[in-house]
């Protein structure tokens, strides 16, 4: 909209709109808002240490109205994945929590309410008449305050194998303790620093497998050393295989059937139908004795394997096994030391897998197979045990979070004090910084301090405390010079957080602090918002 002569002029064609200044500033804020204010309920330990009933209150229920499943999360990336958002700062927040999700893994929800947080602060101040600019010239100031003061408190024990093993099992049991999994957070925190330990120093999860099965309790989880595929064995195939060579393929393995639907066959008698058929089976027993000049006594597909040729490979004393799906067989190429073969006349030019023993076991009333002493040492699986699909997939969800921050503290083992102490820690730095800032810029600075005190807040107020009496406690703490007071959740205290071991990433605190002011930043700044006309389409 321009303002042209008598009055103004719209360039926008049919359908399109425009917000400008406070109009556009103010929906920004009300979208970005709300979006912290949605997963703000989830934030924090106590929600989930509580029976079914407060994971009612506590928890989001996610329904699909295309498929009628139902999801009950308290990740913050998951509800926020599942919900659709006409608002572009909402947008904005939802993309900060994705990238905290594949950055780190966790603190998805703690972005998005720091960043709420940060706007909700920053409207106040638009309202006494500061603008923008010296608002993101204030947090910026306290931003690298912040990171300065929380670089200071992170403790490096890497090099203690000891200390460090006890860092990693405080971290998984704070990232847990907000999950599903937080009544058994010391047996699965073992778990999963079991499993990341054994994957010397790499950030890639893609060695560990996770199964799910639905039976007994969540106790009777378990981490095995070795690789099973949820998949069966075929009929009359050997069960049990020791130095197994393995050739892996994405070939189709249907032919034995003549594909008659769709195409024209013209005979003068049956038995040219018959013949075709014959030809088929031809074609097929070839591919088969390619498949078995690999030298190999187990072959593994993507693609189904049909009657014929799994008959075939079974009076060679072949094991088939079919249908793994694409995850699974780049996985299973991965801890083979194999690749995946698509043609069989070379068979020097491609690379086998190998393992000391296949064999087939059974989970609950599953068969699944069993790989074991595989190419890749530290490949492992977890299987998961629960009454239900929403369980299992909410304890999925919950060790993966564990498993990434764990992967990602082996990369940096720097830790931070978690339960409001780091949050407290860096407010503290950055007042001091106000106190020597002149001019409007101050008062930003001071609201960047109140924004990051708000997360023990809310994490009090979650755990129906009275928040103003704990963070004022927290406060006077911190302004004594015991800068290791943080919130005990399961007493209602302040305490000693050290002392408890409440440990958490120092690259998951520094992310979540850089993703949330820049994302703020970037939503101050916002003066205009276009929407663009929907795209016509031309029906003839």
């Amino acid at each position: 909209m321009v303002q042209a002569g008598l009055g103004p002029v719209n360039i926008f064609s049919q359908g399109g709109s425009e917000e400008r200044a406070e109009n556009a500033r103010l929906a920004s804020f009300v979208g970005a808002i709300a979006v912290g204010d949605l997963v703000k309920s989830t934030l924090g330990p106590k929600g989930m240490v509580r029976v079914i009933s407060v994971y009612a209150l506590l928890d989001k229920v996610l329904q699909s109205l295309t498929d009628g499943n139902i999801t009950v999360t308290n990740d913050g990336a998951t509800i926020l994945k599942s919900i659709a958002l006409d608002n572009a700062a909402a947008k904005v927040l939802v993309n900060i929590s994705k990238v905290q999700d594949d950055e780190v893994g966790d603190g998805t929800t703690s972005v998005c309410v720091l960043a709420a947080e940060l706007l909700r602060e920053a409207e106040r101040l638009i309202n006494q008449k500061i603008h923008p600019q010296t608002i993101v010239e204030g947090y910026r100031i306290a931003s690298a305050a912040a990171l300065k003061a929380l670089e200071s408190s992170a403790v490096d024990n890497g090099k203690d194998d000891v200390l460090f093993r006890k860092d990693l099992i405080n971290i998984a049991k704070t990232t847990l303790s907000s999950k599903v999994l937080s009544q058994d957070k010391e047996y699965f925190a073992n778990l999963a620093v079991d499993a990341v330990l054994r994957l010397k120093g790499s950030t890639s999860l893609e060695h560990i497998q996770i199964i799910k099965k639905i039976g007994g309790k969540l106790m009777d989880s378990y981490l095995d050393e070795g690789f099973i595929l949820d998949k069966k064995i075929g009929v009359n195939q050997p069960k049990r295989i020791e130095n197994a060579k393995i050739l892996i393929a994405n070939t189709p393995m249907d032919t034995d059937k003549i594909k008659i639907f769709g195409a024209r066959v013209r005979v003068d008698a049956s038995g040219k139908l018959a013949e075709l058929e014959r030809a088929e089976k031809d074609k097929m027993k070839e591919k088969v004795e390619k498949i078995k000049n690999f030298g190999i006594n187990c072959f593994i597909n993507r693609q189904l394997i049909y009657n014929w040729p799994e008959q075939l490979f079974a009076d060679s004393g072949v094991c088939a096994i079919e249908h793994a799906d694409f995850v699974g067989i780049e996985r299973l190429a991965l801890v083979l030391g194999g690749e995946i073969a698509s043609t069989f006349d070379h068979p020097e030019l491609v690379r086998l897998g190998h393992c000391k023993l296949i064999e087939e076991i059974i989970i609950g009333e599953d068969r699944l197979i069993k790989f074991s002493g595989v190419a890749a040492g530290e490949a492992c699986t977890v299987v998961l045990r629960g009454a239900t699909h929403q369980l299992l997939d909410e304890a999925e969800r919950s060790l993966h979070d564990a498993l990434c921050v764990l992967s990602q503290t082996v990369a940096e083992p720097r830790t931070v004090l978690g339960g409001g102490c780091s949050e407290c820690l860096m407010g503290k730095a950055v007042d001091d910084v106000a106190r020597l800032t002149e001019g409007k810029k101050a008062m930003a600075i001071e609201a960047f301090a109140r924004a990051l005190r708000q997360l023990p807040t809310i994490l009090a107020d979650n755990a129906g405390y009275d928040s103003s009496d704990l963070v004022t406690q927290l406060r006077a703490r911190h302004n004594e010079g015991k800068s290791t007071s943080g919130l005990d959740m399961y007493n209602g205290v302040v305490a000693d957080v050290k002392k408890l071991g409440i440990t958490e990433s120092y690259k998951l605190k520094r992310q979540v602090l850089l993703s949330a002011s820049e994302a703020a930043e970037m939503i101050l700044r916002v003066d205009d918002i276009i929407r663009a006309a929907p795209r016509q389409r031309n029906r003839q």
